[in-house]
């Protein structure tokens, strides 16, 4: 793979950006102020899961981007038997996008990849997330200056694992499939949406998830540092 490589495209949430952690501070900014009768960890626990399946009917056009705002909220209050109106949903959503980027977690070793990668590669970032709260995110947490190009999904149209993103992707960066890899934690957008639309792509797997062994899979993000 190193030989053959000259642009490698990174996922942003779960991969670089700590969503997990990151969340939890935004939704324990909101709760302190507004709602101090919500358990916090209790929430968490909920919102984790329900998001994660919301995001995957998202990202496969099964749920709009609205409805994602509003259901990963109500499913995660109704979880916990909490009673709460439409309008406060709505406010919390607001209040979360509001806040989510100012807290900039990032996963153990994402600049001293990053600084390491960039002498010898274009760096570039594809995205599901929404475009403007993104651009925020890689901002505050000083990793813009890193990537050369960050596609999101608003402007190509399509979300992973839709090809479409991935061709974007290239064109943006003046890239070919042959010369690329797409490096994420989510194995069915990130990694068989490249290897589907014929790029190289590796597996960040933290919670190690049972994978085929054909596929090549980190982790830790300082092991790419052995493959690149």
């Amino acid at each position: 793979m190193k030989n053959s490589i000259q642009h490698i495209f990174f996922d942003l949430d779960h991969t670089l950006w700590d969503f997990e952690k990151n969340s939890q501070l935004a939704f324990a900014r909101i709760f302190d102020a507004n709602y101090p009768h919500v358990q916090l960890d209790d929430f968490i626990a909920a919102y984790m899961p329900i998001n994660k399946a919301c995001w995957e009917l998202y990202q496969v056009d099964q749920m709009s981007h609205d409805e994602l705002r509003y259901q990963r909220l109500k499913q995660s209050f109704d979880a916990m038997s909490v009673t709460i109106s439409d309008a406060e949903i709505d406010q919390i959503a607001i209040d979360y996008i509001h806040y989510l980027p100012e807290f900039n977690h990032l996963f153990e070793g994402v600049h001293e990849v990053l600084d390491y990668l960039q002498t010898k590669y274009h760096l570039h970032v594809i995205t599901n997330g929404f475009a403007q709260v993104q651009y925020r995110k890689m901002d505050q947490s000083k990793l813009t200056p890193y990537f050369k190009t960050i596609t999101n999904s608003e402007m190509a149209g399509a979300k992973k694992p839709n090809p479409i993103i991935f061709e974007h992707a290239l064109q943006v960066a003046e890239a070919q499939k042959s010369n690329s890899v797409m490096i994420g934690d989510s194995f069915e957008a990130d990694v068989k949406g490249a290897l589907d639309f014929g790029m190289q792509a590796v597996f960040f797997n933290p919670f190690q998830e049972e994978v085929s062994s054909t596929i090549c899979q980190i982790n830790q993000l300082v092991d790419l540092k052995n493959i690149f």
